[in-house]
C-alpha cells in the first residue's frame, strides 16, 4: 500500500478494497491494450451496426454497473451519431415490454463485474423476446461468470474481458467499475479517445500520492458528517449518484449519502441539508454546464460552513485547498473520462469513513444483510404478447 492508503494497517479488514483502488492506474493501462489487440474483431462486429440508421444502442447493468452506463450514454450518442439510452437490468427485467416499446435494431452493451446477478443473464434474453433484432456487447470482468458463458461463442455477441484483477473482491465495486467505463469509451468511442488511458492513470496517480489532498480528506472526515450529499451535471450526475453509493457501501450505511444535479438539488431534495452535512461537487469540464455547478458552490458557501462545501474539478496546475480538491492535467477531457480520476475521491473517502466508523470495508456487511453478488432475485416468468 502507497500513497494516502500507506498508514491503513493490515488486519482491519480494508485489504481488498485498499489494492483494488490503488490499482487502478495499471488496470486502465492493461484495459488499453486489451482494446487496441482487439480493435479489428471489435470494429468487424460494431461497425456493421453502428451504420444502420435507426439502430438504438442500449448501455444497461445494475447498481454500479448500471451508472457506468449512465455516465457514458450522451457521450456516446454524440460519438456514434445513433440513440443511446442508459436502462438499468433491473428495470428491464421489472419492465422488460416499457423498456423495448420500439422495435428497432438494438445494441444492448452489459455491463457486468461479476456477470453472475440474476438480472444480467435475464435482462439480455427479455431483449431478445422483446425485439426482432438484438445483438450483444458483454463486457465482463469475470470470464467465468454466467453472462460472458452465456454469449461467448454467438455469433450476435461480443465479449470483451477485462483484466482478472479487475474482478473485485472487495464487497463494493471500483476497478471493476472505472475499467469497464473505460473499456466501453475506448471501445464505442474511438479515434478521440487514442492516449486517453494513460492521461487518465496519470491523474489517478497524482490523486492516490497528494499529501495535501490527503490532509484534506481527514480534515473532510474530522468534521463527522453524518450525510454527505454529491452533486454533479449531465454526465457527471452519474458519477454523483456512483459516489454516493460508494459511501453508503463501504461504510455500511453508517453515513447516509444521496446525489442530485447541480439544478435538481433545490427542488426538493436540499432538505438533506444540516449542521452535519458535507457537500462534494463535480464540477463540469463543459463551459456551459459549469457555470450551473459553480453556481450551486456560491450559493451554498454562503449558507454553510467553511470547509463543508467541496468542489471536485480540472485545475491543470491550480492550487489544492481544503475547499478545491484539483485534478491536474485533466482540464481538457469530457467529463465522461474525467469522471474516473475523480471518482478515486469517492472511493477514498468510502474507505477512510469507513475505517473511522469501525467498518471492514472488504465486508461491510459479515450478517448479509447486503451481498457482492445479490441474492434473492426470483425471475418470474414473462411472455411477450406477440409470442405465440
Amino acid at each position: 500500500m502507497t500513497g494516502l492508503l500507506g498508514t491503513l494497517a493490515r488486519g482491519i479488514g480494508a485489504d481488498d478494497t485498499v489494492r483494488e483502488i490503488t490499482q487502478q492506474p495499471g488496470v486502465w493501462r492493461d484495459i488499453d491494450g486489451i482494446v487496441a489487440a482487439s480493435r479489428a474483431a471489435l470494429d468487424g462486429f460494431l461497425r456493421p451496426l453502428v451504420a444502420r440508421d435507426h439502430l438504438r444502442v442500449v448501455l444497461t447493468g445494475a447498481g454500479t454497473s448500471s451508472f457506468a452506463g449512465q455516465l457514458l450514454a450522451t457521450t456516446l450518442a454524440r460519438r456514434l451519431g445513433r440513440r443511446v439510452d442508459a436502462v438499468s437490468t433491473t428495470d428491464i427485467v421489472a419492465d422488460p415490454r416499457g423498456c423495448f416499446t420500439e422495435d428497432l435494431p438494438t445494441l444492448l452493451v452489459s455491463f457486468a463485474r461479476s456477470g453472475d446477478s440474476p438480472e444480467s443473464v435475464a435482462a439480455t434474453e427479455l431483449a431478445e423476446q422483446c425485439l426482432s433484432e438484438v445483438h450483444h456487447l458483454v463486457i465482463t470482468c469475470n470470464e467465468q461468470g454466467q453472462l460472458a458463458r452465456e454469449h461467448s461463442g454467438r455469433t450476435t455477441s461480443y465479449v470483451l474481458l477485462m483484466p482478472p484483477e479487475s474482478n473485485d473482491r472487495g464487497f463494493a465495486m471500483t476497478s471493476s467499475f472505472t475499467g469497464m467505463t473505460l473499456a466501453a469509451l475506448l471501445a464505442l468511442g474511438g479515434a478521440p479517445y487514442a492516449g486517453v488511458a494513460e492521461r487518465l492513470a496519470q491523474a489517478a496517480e497524482r490523486v492516490l500520492h497528494d499529501a495535501v489532498l490527503g490532509e484534506n480528506l481527514d480534515a473532510l472526515l474530522a468534521r463527522a458528517p453524518e450525510r454527505i450529499i454529491y452533486l454533479g451535471s449531465g454526465a457527471l450526475r452519474a458519477l454523483a449518484a456512483e459516489s454516493a453509493l460508494k459511501v453508503l457501501e463501504l461504510t455500511g450505511g453508517a453515513i447516509v449519502a444521496t446525489s442530485d444535479s447541480a439544478l435538481g438539488f433545490r427542488h426538493g431534495p436540499k432538505a438533506v441539508l444540516n449542521e452535519r452535512a458535507v457537500v462534494i461537487v463535480y464540477v463540469s469540464n463543459d463551459p456551459y454546464t459549469r457555470r450551473y455547478d459553480l453556481d450551486i458552490l456560491a450559493e451554498l458557501r454562503t449558507t454553510m460552513a467553511p470547509g463543508s462545501v467541496i468542489a471536485i474539478e480540472a485545475g491543470d496546475g491550480g492550487p489544492t485547498d481544503e475547499a478545491s480538491w484539483r485534478l491536474d492535467g485533466a482540464g481538457d477531457l469530457e467529463d465522461a473520462a474525467l469522471a474516473l480520476p475523480a471518482v478515486v475521491h469517492a472511493q477514498l473517502i468510502g474507505l477512510k469513513a469507513a475505517v473511522l466508523q469501525g467498518v471492514r470495508p472488504d465486508n461491510p456487511f459479515p450478517s448479509g444483510e447486503v451481498n457482492r453478488v445479490v441474492h434473492g432475485v426470483i425471475l418470474h416468468p414473462f411472455q411477450h404478447p406477440f409470442e405465440h
